[in-house]
């Protein structure tokens, strides 16, 4: 089945034995790991881009610990209501800024349950972040080196769409989606990470709402995840400060703050948006 498509052509790419070719003969190779680099050269703005390994190995090793399972069971559990209301006897679900394979191996684990035949494509801009995703060698998943703004998947050709705290952008979520598909936006709440930011900051401020309206879709559910977590330990707290936006824009002062904290109790908070593609874009 080809869903992936040619970065500097969009001609569809077509795998033999190890490489990805197009009919204008632009190829691809497929790594050890088993992920396809679809990023071309003059498309990056930087060397490496996206996470670097260091921090693609803290989200990761925060990750498996288990602290987000209310948003992993809250994201499964919305996916199977859809595929059981979803006829089309193949799916194509595209995870979009997948990271590394985290929420997509879980989210493939609920669908298998389900029994639903699905082929799971999951992009991200960092290398680290993809070699990571692929090397859980999870049966369904297909995984690329992309930019979410310049997806390297054929018109209108996956049923679904994931996007999880990360850049996103709608016309490539239209274009990539099939008539009636559906979008699964997570983005966190006004209280995510309260404590943590009251911590860190001298005037912490809490996330403002975005707008839920999203041209050529209709908001179909909002499904709220809300609780606690608490972190034992310095390196659970840096490992979970290092997967923030923060973590980007603190000040010296405040990363002093941080790097003092032993214990940390904080809310975790996020919305699970779900859409239908309705028509054109307008």
């Amino acid at each position: 089945m080809m869903f992936w498509r040619c970065p500097i052509c969009q001609e569809p790419l077509e795998l033999e034995g190890g490489t990805y070719t197009c009919s204008n003969h632009h190829c691809f190779d497929r790594s050890r790991s088993g992920y396809v680099n679809l990023l071309p050269v003059n498309r990056r703005r930087s060397k490496d881009p996206g996470d670097n390994r260091e921090m693609v190995q803290a989200r990761q090793k925060f990750l498996e610990q288990g602290y987000y399972a209310p948003l992993v069971q809250a994201l499964c559990e919305v996916l199977s209501r859809w595929a059981d209301g979803t006829s089309a006897p193949h799916l194509i679900l595209l995870d979009a800024g997948c990271g590394e394979g985290y929420y997509t191996a879980h989210m493939a684990a609920a669908l298998e349950q389900c029994g639903r035949n699905v082929d799971f494509l999951g992009v991200d801009i960092s290398k680290a972040a993809v070699e990571r995703a692929a090397k859980r060698k999870i049966p369904s998943c297909h995984f690329a080196v992309a930019s979410v703004f310049a997806l390297p998947v054929a018109d209108g050709c996956c049923q679904g769409m994931v996007n999880l705290f990360a850049p996103f952008q709608a016309h490539e979520a239209h274009r990539i989606l099939e008539d009636g598909g559906m979008l699964l936006l997570g983005i966190p709440g006004p209280d995510h990470l309260w404590e943590l930011k009251r911590a860190v900051y001298d005037t912490p401020y809490h996330n403002e709402p975005k707008g839920t309206d999203l041209p050529g879709f209709r908001l179909q559910e909002q499904v709220p995840v809300r609780g606690q977590i608490t972190l034992p330990d310095a390196e659970s707290i840096q490992a979970l400060f290092q997967m923030t936006p923060y973590f980007y824009r603190t000040p010296r002062e405040g990363l002093q703050r941080m790097a003092a904290l032993q214990h940390l109790t904080t809310t975790i908070e996020f919305l699970l948006l779900v859409y239908q593609k309705t028509g054109e874009e307008k």
